[in-house]
């Protein structure tokens, strides 16, 4: 099922989410069905990349998914993730600047900065653990995804004369005057 997507001034995308109980089994089913909505959510807007508060949901679930970009950049072809509580273990120094967007500031793109490579911890949707080391845009994806989960968006991180630049753009998103071909909200 398609959900609707929380645009910027929702107060749930600056909570921070709550982590998964994997202990408990019975959770399986039902994260599994958020995943899948998320993905089909992601997959109708267009997007790369979707944590769940981003849906409403105030939990540390995150999907991402590289198979658009593959024929761009080969290692993105199979890279497609569900992580359950994602935790970053290891972040190189070195740093990359990049473009960033995001489906809940829709048409605003800005410079961040962000480490080059991670070493990432999460469970996917058997409650199983993996441990994965990330670079590249990959890396990029889950990091983005993962300060949704802290409560931080990409815009936190942007230059401050960029902020100053694009905050009228950012009240008009928060005072509703945005168009999207995807479904929205504002809560």
């Amino acid at each position: 099922m398609v959900l609707p997507i929380y645009l910027y001034g929702s107060e749930i995308l600056r909570k921070k989410a709550e982590e998964v109980d994997v202990s408990n089994m019975e959770l399986k089913d039902e994260i599994r069905h958020l995943v899948e909505d998320m993905k089909e959510t992601m997959t109708k807007a267009d997007g790369v990349g979707l944590a769940a508060p981003q849906v409403g949901k105030s939990i540390r679930v995150l999907v991402v998914d590289g198979a658009l970009l593959g024929s761009e950049d080969a290692k993105l072809a199979g890279f497609n993730r569900a992580m359950i509580n994602p935790v970053i273990l290891e972040e190189s120094q070195q740093t990359v600047e990049y473009n960033e967007g995001c489906l809940s500031i829709p048409d605003i793109h800005a410079a961040v900065v962000r480490p080059e490579k991670i070493k990432v911890s999460y469970y996917d949707t058997d409650f199983v653990e993996h441990e994965e080391i990330l670079d590249g845009f990959a890396c990029r994806m889950v990091q983005h995804e993962m300060s949704h989960l802290d409560g931080s968006l990409f815009t936190d991180l942007v230059a401050p004369i960029r902020k100053k630049m694009i905050q009228s753009r950012l009240n008009n998103i928060r005072s509703g005057k945005i168009n999207t071909f995807y479904k929205t909200i504002i809560k």
